[in-house]
């Protein structure tokens, strides 16, 4: 079958070790079940592993993608929670959960193999590529919000970085939850996005905002971090789930956040019941995540080229 897969790992160069062309065909194994791709999308992640983290050589060559939609079995439309292990369903009973991609060969092919326990039933009133966004950045944004966050319909919210996948989610799925919703970027055409999509206000990154909120999306890191917790009214929180311009800030903000008794939560993707509860969320209040372009497999390498860049808005869909 055709898949995009990792061949080596580059550290510097990532997309030297990115390969298209045949692998094997998944084997049936207990308790696990073929998924028919349909559509899938690229995340950081997938660069990630192609610099070496989270997986070892030993481990490739190694298809990419955490996320996909397609068509199981029995006829099934679906939607793949992609963390393998997360119930112990159909690993072994001492095996850590992963994600796919790491231990497991992921979705950037014709086909994919996973616990049966990992599929669940994708919702009519979203296309397979609307779907195919949702396991990983958008499940992680709706965490971030709604079990980590604690935010409540009327709090404020910021969102560092608008036009990654997980900000781009974090706006719809914030103002879709009846939020005020400030967003920020350096660059002004994704300021007029995020307004777009349904932010209240969107400032250069750092701006002095109109007042401080309720709860911070951060998934910039060490750029915005000083801005995010200066940002925050006494006893909010600080969600962070990711750190793409580098993971150590001028200032930790120390007393910033021990004087005004600020939370500051890690967040990591979510659980299946999250992603249920957020396939319900779109197909109910009509939520639908952002995607940049729609690219079929084998022009995968253009989609990879758009995200190394960061030259885009939302998410990169491949079909299959």
């Amino acid at each position: 079958m055709f898949a995009a897969y990792a061949a080596r790992i580059d550290r510097d160069q990532p997309l030297n070790g990115l390969e298209l062309g045949e692998r094997p065909e998944p084997e049936a194994r207990p308790g696990w079940t073929t998924v028919t791709v349909k559509a899938a999308s690229l995340n950081h992640h997938d660069l990630w592993s192609l610099r070496g983290v989270g997986i070892t050589e030993e481990s490739f060559p190694m298809i990419l993608g955490c996320d996909a939609a397609g068509v199981d079995e029995d006829g099934n439309e679906v939607v793949l929670h992609s963390v393998i292990g997360e119930s112990g369903h159909g690993v072994g009973p001492k095996e850590r959960p992963t994600i796919l991609t790491e231990r497991y060969q992921g979705t950037f092919a014709e086909k994919v193999t996973v616990p049966v326990w990992n599929v669940l039933p994708k919702p009519k009133e979203l296309s397979f590529e609307e779907a195919a966004c949702l396991p990983t950045a958008w499940l992680t944004a709706y965490r971030m919000l709604f079990t980590n966050g604690g935010v409540r319909p009327g709090d404020t919210v910021l969102v560092q970085g608008a036009g990654g996948g997980v900000a781009t989610a974090a706006i719809v799925l914030a103002k879709a939850a009846g939020l005020r919703v400030y967003a920020t970027s350096r660059d002004e055409a994704k300021r007029a996005r995020a307004l777009e999509l349904g932010a209240d206000e969107v400032f250069e990154s750092g701006a002095r905002l109109p007042t401080r909120v309720d709860a911070v999306m951060e998934t910039v890191g060490a750029a915005t971090w000083s801005h995010s917790v200066k940002s925050l009214r006494p006893g909010g929180t600080l969600v962070i789930s990711g750190a793409t311009s580098g993971t150590n800030p001028p200032s930790g903000e120390l007393a910033h956040i021990f004087f005004r008794q600020l939370k500051v939560v890690g967040s990591t993707m979510g659980s299946k019941d999250e992603l249920e509860d957020l396939l319900s969320f779109c197909a109910l209040t009509g939520a639908r995540p952002v995607i940049d372009s729609v690219l079929p497999l084998d022009r995968a390498r253009e989609g990879f080229e758009k995200m190394a860049g960061g030259d885009l808005f939302g998410k990169v869909v491949l079909t299959v």
